[in-house]
């Protein structure tokens, strides 16, 4: 069955151990702007997040609330959910590792694994760090903590686990990337990755003792061990799917393109990869790794106590100037720093004076001529402007928005130079007016993957025979909005 008309995107699933931070958010934006930017050349999407609510950490803070797990997720589980209103997001899925469905699923691709001869059972000794749930390496060690999650102690783990063959397929894995050039995006994550695989690969624990950790899907076949974190939760990516049970659906969207932050690399692009590859499923289609946030060139992390809230953030400014300063500030590939500060000064100078204030002026003008215009959308030239003059297809999404800026900048210095109000004949203010107003919406066509209410508000506006002003889409920032 064909895939032409079909895309999969997913992020990563985050730890429900609390509140969402804006390197989340972050994440969900970018996926966001794909899935909308793929719906507008004409592809049905299915855009999928979740939470991950197995593993260690979990069930300690679960067992220290008095709660069973799933019940300690529940109402964090819902907050990430409600990303989707307050982000204005487009996911399509939202999947627990928790529910039944999913658990069904990892105990299947268990199986496909068991069956093709990767996973053996072996006693041994590891260094272990609860907040990544990943073992660690002397040599990953700074100081004798995680570099990723300093204010944890590294747990020593010595037991009888379940190990997946990772060694296998080391020559498989590098073949696979000789034949996808651009499977990770960008180059030079790929290249760390193949440096990696190429320095020879250890094979990895993929199961706990459940005496120790009662959090984690039942292994088929043995009531003693659990699955391990890692292993469960990255079957998601095909469970959401409804597979193993919907495998029309399933062959109708797989491979995804997968997006995740750098700390997700060695997971994302060989574990995942080799896993798919033993149970003779096709590797993903690409993946993302994008940057950091950091605060204060500090990541920022629940971890760490400096998660930056995006509720208050998008209720403070509204979401979508919180989606253009995550889009134009935080640069897709590199880690860049969160400022209110800088959120402030884009908000008023780019939303306020810019966007804000060419519309506003623009059908004002309209309305006070009493000039019809009745525009049609043109979203072809606005899929081609996107593809071929922005930054889109190569997910520079920072670049895109600055193209659609400079536009904006060119049709404020153009209204302002012809002064159409100074203007006493019709004819001379609807030749300045009316070119505008076809430019102002075109703008908001190419705006719709990045900041689609106020695209859809102008698309409204600017498609009516006879336009009229209408609230400000950015009131100015004043002294009342003082930062925190």
């Amino acid at each position: 069955m064909s895939q032409a008309n079909k895309y999969y995107i997913t992020t990563t699933l985050p730890y429900t151990n609390s509140d969402p931070h804006i390197g989340f958010a972050t994440e969900l934006i970018k996926a966001d702007v794909i899935a909308r930017w793929q719906r507008m050349q004409g592809k049905e999407v299915i855009f999928n997040t979740g939470t991950d609510e197995h593993g260690l950490k979990i069930h300690q803070q679960a067992e220290e609330a008095g709660l069973t797990a799933r019940k300690y997720c529940d109402p964090l589980a819902m907050r990430f959910k409600s990303l989707k209103e307050v982000l204005n997001l487009s996911f399509t899925h939202f999947i627990r590792t928790s529910d039944e469905h999913h658990k069904k699923a990892a105990q299947v691709f268990w199986q496909r694994c068991w069956d093709n001869g990767d996973i053996y059972k072996k006693t041994y000794s590891v260094k272990y760090c609860v907040g990544c749930e990943m073992e660690k390496t002397d040599s990953e060690l700074v100081d004798g903590h995680c570099p990723l999650h300093p204010n944890r102690e590294v747990e020593l783990i010595e037991e009888e686990n379940y190990f997946f063959r990772f060694s296998k397929y080391q020559q498989p894995l590098l073949d696979f990337y000789s034949a996808q050039p651009d499977f990770v995006v960008p180059a030079h994550r790929f290249t760390e990755i193949k440096n990696f695989v190429s320095s020879g690969l250890q094979d990895f624990s993929i199961s706990r003792l459940k005496s120790k950790m009662p959090n984690g899907v039942a292994i088929p076949g043995d009531d003693e061990q659990v699955m391990y974190v890692w292993f469960d939760a990255l079957v998601n990516y095909i469970s959401t799917l409804g597979w193993p049970d919907d495998l029309d659906n399933f062959e109708n969207f797989w491979p995804a393109v997968q997006v995740c932050g750098k700390d997700n690399l060695r997971q994302q692009t060989a574990m995942w990869q080799a896993m798919l590859m033993s149970a003779k499923l096709p590797p993903s289609r690409q993946v993302l790794i994008f940057g950091f946030l950091t605060a204060n060139g500090q990541k920022i992390s629940k971890s760490l106590g400096n998660g930056v809230d995006p509720f208050m953030f998008a209720e403070k400014y509204g979401a979508e100037a919180l989606r253009y300063y995550l889009l134009t500030e935080i640069l897709p590939f590199e880690d860049s720093d969160f400022s209110e500060e800088r959120l402030r000064q884009k908000y008023n100078a780019d939303l306020a004076n810019g966007l804000g204030n060419l519309v506003a002026r623009v059908s004002t003008l309209l309305e006070k001529n009493n000039i019809a215009t009745a525009l049609v959308t043109d979203e072809k030239a606005a899929i081609n402007i996107l593809e071929t003059e922005s930054g889109l297809a190569d997910y520079q999404f920072h670049r895109a928005l600055q193209y659609i800026w400079q536009e904006i900048a060119a049709c404020n210095e153009e209204l302002t130079a012809k002064a159409p109000w100074k203007l006493s004949e019709l004819t001379d203010i609807e030749a300045v007016l009316k070119p505008l107003a076809t430019r102002i919406l075109q703008i908001a066509l190419v705006l719709q993957p990045f900041m689609p209410v106020t695209a859809e508000k102008i698309i409204n506006q600017f498609t009516q025979t006879q336009i009229i002003k209408s609230e400000s889409l950015f009131p100015r920032l004043g002294a009342e909005t003082e930062l925190q």
